[in-house]
């Protein structure tokens, strides 16, 4: 990768200087080979390479749309080319002879560096970084076995793998990128930007994935919809709940208001229409600037069964984050906050949303847990070959982050109706029954160590069921809180009554 790295800095000089410089690429008093040559000339930047203008030529014939893209960005203006960001060393394992030139055609997080050094830095020590990782996990067990057979032949993958996978998870996630002879792309691992992709390079991550090519646009990267092609569905619909929330409302009644285009875009003093994603999770505001570690604002971590807190998962990862508390964190979201709301309102919201999380937890997660793992000596051991493997599954994958990332973002619908209901519900007339079957089943099994986990499973059950969580389940709600639900009930019916 050396000389993809090695190439000229002032280039970083230049889509800033030259911000203001556009001109359409398509107008017939431009020449595409030398957009801006006055400009260029008076502050002693570089023009447009040859190699890239030999790209320009045949692209804007073969490809226009493309061209046109690349017309609109920055990095036309600053006459960042094609060889510009494709250029590779012969060396590099994806390295291709395209007519005279030596290129790559993935260009990774390092290829970015070379500009943008301290966003690629920060973004690799996030957990978009790191999407990539997820293969291997309970997540690509489903894909790749349960949902998916080894059907999807192809040179880098000769015994097979899932289409189920190749077109599902790893499009979000990214894949590893298998490069065959030539420096072509495996069609298994290609097109792919996964925004943890694993590149041939060695890096972890795609900045197209939130900027796409080639106009590679910051406005676009601010509008949620771009964070909807992953951050939607049954497990983290944060897209959907966006949209449910006072925050999404307010976007989308007032997205002409939001100056998306603009440079600096300090919430409060270039938009105050509405929040997107970017703004909480990452855009600048009048104490922080812009970070592209995405965790720096989130004080709980809820991917996991139980939520826990995010320095510890960045701890285990060996991300930076790992050094910075919660409170840090949470801090620097109430500054985003504080942009639109007051302190008190700020406050109480977080004391809101951490009560939704420990009554997860504590209710549902941490029980749930352990009587899953009392299940072992009493179902099938293959993962997903139990109706309870599925059940406790969506239970804490589904329904508990719904719940969770709902109160996370103010949507009270998906908070209660996708989340906590569908919780309680699936909980109570699934999971219970399922864990009473198998209880069942392990005492008339005549198998003395299925007896036994059985026994172990049931009074683990009874504990359960007779906490004040449960025990109204057991018919045993405590004579107190039987009166009020009563005269709570008999006030309603007076309210309404003809």
């Amino acid at each position: 990768m050396n000389s993809r790295r090695a190439f000229l800095a002032t280039l970083a000089i230049a889509s800033g200087v030259l911000g203001t410089a556009f001109a359409d690429p398509s107008s017939p008093s431009v020449n595409p080979l030398n957009p801006h040559p006055t400009a260029t000339q008076a502050i002693g930047l570089p023009e447009l390479s040859p190699q890239s203008r030999e790209c320009v030529d045949c692209h804007k014939r073969e490809s226009m749309a493309l061209y046109q893209m690349w017309g609109e960005s920055k990095h036309y203006r600053a006459n960042v080319g094609c060889f510009e960001c494709h250029r590779a060393d012969k060396s590099d394992p994806d390295a291709k002879s395209h007519y005279d030139q030596t290129i790559a055609v993935i260009v990774s997080p390092a290829d970015c560096a070379r500009c943008h050094s301290k966003e690629v830095e920060e973004f690799s020590g996030s957990h978009h970084s790191k999407a990539g990782r997820i293969l291997g996990s309970l997540d690509n067990v489903l894909a790749e076995v349960v949902e998916g057979n080894m059907g999807f032949v192809s040179e880098g993958f000769p015994e097979g793998v899932s289409a189920a996978a190749v077109s599902g998870c790893w499009q979000c996630h990214g894949s590893q990128v298998q490069v065959l002879a030539g420096g072509t792309l495996d069609p298994a691992t290609w097109p792919n930007t996964g925004i943890g992709r694993l590149n041939p390079d060695g890096t972890e991550g795609s900045c197209a994935a939130c900027h796409t090519r080639h106009s590679f646009s910051a406005a676009q990267a601010r509008h949620p919809d771009t964070c909807g092609k992953c951050h939607l569905g049954p497990d983290h619909p944060q897209k959907e709940i966006y949209e449910e929330s006072k925050h999404g409302i307010a976007f989308f009644a007032n997205v002409d208001k939001m100056n998306l285009d603009s440079a600096k875009w300090i919430v409060g003093e270039d938009y105050w229409a509405a929040p997107t994603c970017a703004t909480c999770h990452m855009s600048a505001t009048k104490t922080q600037g812009v970070t592209h570690d995405i965790g720096l604002r989130i004080s709980w971590n809820n991917r996991p069964v139980v939520s826990t807190r995010p320095e510890l998962s960045d701890a285990k990862m060996g991300l930076p984050g790992a050094n910075i508390p919660w409170q840090t964190r949470r801090e620097s979201m109430k500054d985003v906050c504080i942009n639109c709301h007051n302190r008190t309102w700020v406050d109480n919201f977080y004391i809101q949303y951490d009560e939704l999380v420990e009554l997860y937890n504590e209710k549902f997660a941490k029980p749930g847990a352990a009587l899953y793992d009392l299940t072992k000596g009493l179902r099938k051991p293959v993962n997903f070959s139990n109706k309870i493997d599925f059940t406790w599954f969506e239970l804490w994958h589904h329904e508990g982050r719904r719940a969770r990332h709902a109160a996370s973002m103010m949507g009270p619908d998906y908070t209660h109706w996708h989340g906590t209901y569908d919780l309680a519900k699936n909980f109570y007339t699934e999971y219970i029954p399922e864990l009473e079957e198998l209880v069942h089943m392990g005492m008339n099994s005549g198998d003395a160590a299925k007896v036994q986990a059985a026994e172990a499973l049931q009074a683990k059950l009874d504990e359960v069921l007779n906490t004040p969580d449960h025990r109204w389940y057991l018919g045993k709600m405590d004579p107190a809180e039987a009166e009020k639900r009563a005269k709570a009930a008999e006030e309603f019916k007076k309210r309404y009554s003809k």
